[in-house]
């Protein structure tokens, strides 16, 4: 088995891990090519076309439309990571050749890091350590706090995610509202809501688990915003283009919502922006769901997103059914 990845430029370290690197020589012939944006469009067709699958990643090149028309030896497409629209277009999709990511490997991660935020910002650990780092003791005038019993909590989005998500707070025993059009099935105990009108009306307390799309992009708006009762707490894991950014930013600033944030639209806030300095929000800046730390070392163990890749490799090996498989539904409500 012939395995390619085109990089644009070197590798990224958090994914071609050497002892991943080591897993997929063990399979097959894996040949990295790096700098692949100094390569001719030609060029990377004709690597394409000779292997059997190529494994894209946050650092690939985009693949050519010409693969769609002739795609050679090419068989399968396995994106090791999440995003793949940035290089697998939607005719490649459409064509029938198969193409998996990652699934539901970031789920307890991300369910972890939501858990996180939403207990931090729920008690105010945030402004509590600050009281303490300044010198200061006791409770914080104006303090919130609150507890996760019976609190009523709305969850946008029930995938993979979602669902993680639902099996770690279920027992601190909250109310559960969710909003999400596409699922027919919802956890046990677990109210639908027909509208983020009556998902926003009937939540203390909002979680964002959906994927970004052009239906969700902005879905979040300053009128669903003000139908949160005061000092509710709103968490992002997912994307920060979900919601009307700049509604959001005004709820924080004055104090009215409180917050924890992995994710902003742009996804990075500048240095001097004021709302690194505000009380009521925690940024975790696109990290909460780092998982086994490594001290600056070379990686020992496998992600489980690398665990993943490698099973689907040893499926199509095998012959047997892959795993994560896109169609043109899912891509389109992909990130």
């Amino acid at each position: 088995m012939k395995l390619l990845t085109i990089l644009r430029d070197d590798a990224v370290k958090r994914c071609w891990t050497g002892v991943f690197i080591q897993a997929l020589q063990e399979l097959g012939d894996f040949e990295m090519v790096r700098n692949g944006d100094e390569l001719s469009e030609k060029q990377r067709v004709a690597l394409i076309r000779g292997c059997d699958v190529l494994l894209t990643a946050w650092d690939s090149m985009p693949i050519p439309l010409q693969i769609v028309e002739n795609p050679g030896n090419l068989k399968y497409i396995c994106n090791v990571t999440g995003t793949i629209r940035q290089w697998v277009p939607l005719e490649l999709i459409e064509s029938g050749l198969p193409v998996t990511n990652w699934g539901d490997a970031l789920s307890v991660g991300i369910a972890e890091g939501a858990m996180a935020l939403l207990l931090s910002t729920l008690k105010d650990i945030h402004e509590q350590v600050e009281r303490v780092e300044a010198g200061g003791w006791g409770a914080i005038e104006g303090f919130c706090g609150g507890t996760l019993y019976k609190l009523h909590v709305g969850i946008y989005g029930m995938g993979v995610i979602g669902r993680r998500f639902v099996e770690l707070i279920r027992p601190f025993e909250p109310i559960l509202h969710v909003y999400d059009p596409y699922v027919t099935e919802l956890p046990e105990d677990c109210i639908r809501e027909e509208s983020l009108e009556t998902l926003c009306r009937h939540s203390e307390a909002l979680v964002i688990h959906a994927g970004l799309s052009e239906e969700t992009r902005g879905s979040i708006t300053a009128e669903l915003l003000a139908l949160l009762p005061d000092h509710a707490p709103v968490v992002n894991t997912a994307r920060g283009a979900i919601f009307n950014q700049q509604a959001l930013f005004a709820e924080l600033e004055s104090g009215r919502l409180r917050a924890g944030l992995d994710v902003l639209e742009p996804d990075l806030l500048p240095v001097d922006h004021p709302a690194r300095k505000w009380p009521n929000v925690i940024f975790t800046a696109h990290h909460i769901s780092r998982t086994h730390p490594t001290y600056g070392q070379e990686p020992t163990r496998l992600e489980r997103y690398q665990e993943v890749c490698l099973e689907n490799l040893r499926r199509f090996q095998a012959g047997e059914p892959l795993q994560f498989v896109f169609d043109r539904e899912r891509y389109l409500r992909s990130t």
